[in-house]
């Protein structure tokens, strides 16, 4: 069977990067602290610029660190697919939302431009799926990387389990999620504001009434939290450098 072709418009990139990483312990924002000599939130706008299927990348970054990211990982870096910063939010969905205004005012708000949201702090991915996953959302509208749950969960209320629900049906999210720009507008724009903040873009669009398509990732995408997160992440970048060496 012969494959699919890409969607002809290519995807644009949010990096929602505005958090201010309380869990990693150090006064430093997590997406400035450094892995391997380079901080990581240029790590993770590395992975895409001047990917052939990406036209343009938006860092979402705290309002108040706009210079300093402007200087220290964008001229710095010299990326040429950034289009601009954009300041982010007190949650995560409101930095978003504030991404999809920006892409409305530059004119990427076509009915089917794939829109790809990818966590600052995730900067392992590996982009050879990114075909896939653009695919994938040109045919459903929606889709997102994850793997499958390997540790047994436990939903607990009050210091107590209250079920074990079966690992079979369990999925760990990941990113990039990826959604048809009308799909994601109108999610955000469905969403009510007495349901709390979100982190996750696909829940919302799931709670808009879209069914989103997952695609099996990979366990090197991890999310940079903790401490020994960012330990595992340089173990995992000099691995790979080894076996392209």
């Amino acid at each position: 069977m012969p494959a699919l072709p890409l969607p002809e418009l290519k995807s644009i990139v949010l990096i929602p990067a505005a958090g201010s990483g309380r869990r990693m312990g150090t006064t430093t924002s997590k997406q400035y602290l450094e892995l391997q000599g380079k901080p990581l939130l240029a790590h993770t706008i590395a992975l895409f610029d001047q990917h052939p299927q990406v036209e343009a990348i938006y860092p979402i970054v705290p309002a108040d660190d706009r210079e300093y990211c402007q200087r220290e990982i964008l001229d710095r870096y010299q990326f040429k697919s950034v289009r601009r910063l954009i300041a982010g939010g007190s949650e995560r969905q409101d930095s978003v939302r504030n991404g999809l205004a920006a892409l409305i005012e530059d004119g990427y708000n076509q009915p089917r431009r794939p829109i790809l949201i990818h966590d600052g702090a995730r900067p392992l991915f590996n982009t050879d799926l990114l075909a896939a996953l653009l695919k994938s959302i040109d045919a459903n509208g929606a889709c997102i990387m994850a793997v499958p749950a390997k540790d047994t969960i436990k939903q607990v209320i009050q210091g107590q389990i209250v079920d074990s629900p079966s690992r079979d049906q369990l999925w760990q999210a990941q990113t990039p999620q990826g959604f048809h720009f009308e799909i994601l507008d109108k999610a955000f724009h469905l969403q009510a504001s007495d349901e709390g903040p979100s982190t996750d873009d696909a829940a919302l669009v799931a709670a808009a009434g879209y069914a989103v398509q997952v695609l099996a990732g990979e366990d090197r995408n991890i999310k940079i939290t903790t401490p020994a997160d960012l330990l595992i992440a340089a173990a995992l970048l000099d691995s790979y450098q080894e076996k392209s060496a």
